[in-house]
């Protein structure tokens, strides 16, 4: 009741800024007058921010504002140092108390991930389940989902407030979804930029970045399936259209894509001229002067280009059903999606706009239909592995059967 978005707080805040108003009218002294016009102010204000916290569902609880807005969300996440080749696990520093605590809750850490194509450096965010960390797991190969945050925010919004951690692991725990590495990147580099995750004309590489280098990097360091069907992409509002574009642009790269209250054509955006960071940002169109990216980089246009029977990642969807506009994009893209897959998941969370109650609310049933068919194509892909491996295992012991005929008759001539 007394919780930021509770009834209680509202009443509160109206109670005190009527009080302050009755001492502005009712005071005699100047000083006194100046002094409750400054005072209410301050509740005046705080029912505003409240109201749009209440409007986009963001922090339910005085907890998690103050973990927020004090970096304690986040503040106790490892930072590991950068790996280069097939380092594992053992390379993360855990001492055997934080890896047995490992086993039981996971381990969420830091790491900068610098892009060997796109030459970005940027801060990502992995989890590694509970799972990773067990015997009977110890030469699985994971799947995994990247998942994309909106604009503004930062790879920190999944794990403070949209509480990603918690909602996977009572979903494995309740046999709900299946165990998965996740991977979050910053996709934008800046609160104050909108890259959209694309390689648009005169600003940084971020799709190269978001869908090669990040995948690479995770690929090349942790027990995790390569970049393939065994990997997932999600995102929200901006993370969404990501999402749908990438998994559209790089259709090998992942098997599944996930789009939470996402668009479908790419807008002006605040974008970094050049490939410097902290370039000024700026508003302007992706692709100026290339109508042809503009629509390749269109998926709500560029799916009706692809020949019929194209293969093309899964699609999830969800929106908010309160928000009209996001609702039919997402009805109309599932349309299209229909002629290349046959059942596309639309999920309209009722009592919910472009916010995180959509967010919160789309994350377990796309859990729950994204993991299982990521954990099906990691175990064909470790079942592959392994028989190539004992294919060419097998070959190597090979001993050499008789002679042929031809050679025997060759020896006894070259022995005249």
């Amino acid at each position: 009741m007394v919780e930021p978005q509770g009834t209680v707080f509202f009443l509160i805040l109206m109670v005190v800024f009527a009080v302050l108003l009755t001492w502005l009218v009712i005071a005699k002294h100047a000083v006194f007058r100046v002094l409750a016009a400054c005072l209410a102010f301050i509740p005046a204000m705080l029912f505003g921010v409240a109201a749009v916290n209440r409007y986009y569902n963001y922090y339910q609880t005085w907890g998690s504002i103050a973990a927020d807005f004090t970096n304690q969300g986040v503040a106790s996440v490892p930072q590991v140092p950068h790996l280069t080749g097939k380092q594992g696990v053992s390379r993360l520093g855990l001492s055997p108390q934080a890896r047995a605590e490992a086993t039981q809750t996971g381990f969420l850490f830091e790491q900068t991930v610098k892009g060997r194509l796109s030459h970005i450096s940027r801060t990502v965010y992995i989890y590694l389940p509970p799972q990773y960390f067990l015997a009977k797991y110890a030469s699985y190969r994971f799947p995994v989902i990247e998942m994309l945050h909106g604009s503004p925010g930062n790879p920190e919004q999944w794990v403070n407030p949209i509480n990603i951690l918690p909602t996977l692991d009572d979903m494995i725990a309740q046999h709900q979804a299946d165990p998965a590495v996740l991977v979050m990147p910053d996709t934008d580099g800046s609160l104050k930029y909108s890259l959209q995750c694309l390689n648009a004309i005169g600003g940084v590489p971020d799709a190269t970045y978001v869908a090669i280098d990040v995948p690479n990097f995770v690929a090349a360091n942790y027990r995790v399936q390569p970049p393939g069907k065994a990997w997932g992409i999600g995102g929200l509002s901006e993370g969404g259209f990501c999402a749908a574009n990438l998994s559209l642009q790089y259709p090998s790269r992942f098997g599944y894509a996930g789009v939470m209250s996402g668009y479908f054509a790419p807008t002006d955006n605040l974008a970094p001229i050049g490939n410097q960071p902290g370039a000024p940002a700026v508003h302007k169109p992706p692709f100026p002067g290339h109508p042809e990216l503009l629509k390749k980089n269109s998926p709500d246009v560029y799916i009706t280009q692809l020949p019929p029977g194209t293969l093309i990642p899964q699609f999830f969807l969800a929106a908010g059903a309160d928000d009209a506009q996001d609702a039919q994009a997402a009805a109309s893209f599932r349309q299209q999606v229909q002629l290349y897959q046959a059942n596309v998941p639309l999920v309209l969370v009722p009592n919910a706009a472009h916010n995180a109650t959509v967010w919160r609310g789309a994350l377990r049933p796309m859990f729950s239909w994204m993991t299982p068919q990521l954990t099906h194509q990691a175990q064909l892909a470790d079942k592959a592995l392994a028989a190539s491996q004992h294919a060419k295992a097998k070959s190597r012991y090979v001993s050499p059967g008789p002679l042929s005929p031809s050679a025997t008759t060759g020896s006894i001539r070259r022995g005249k």
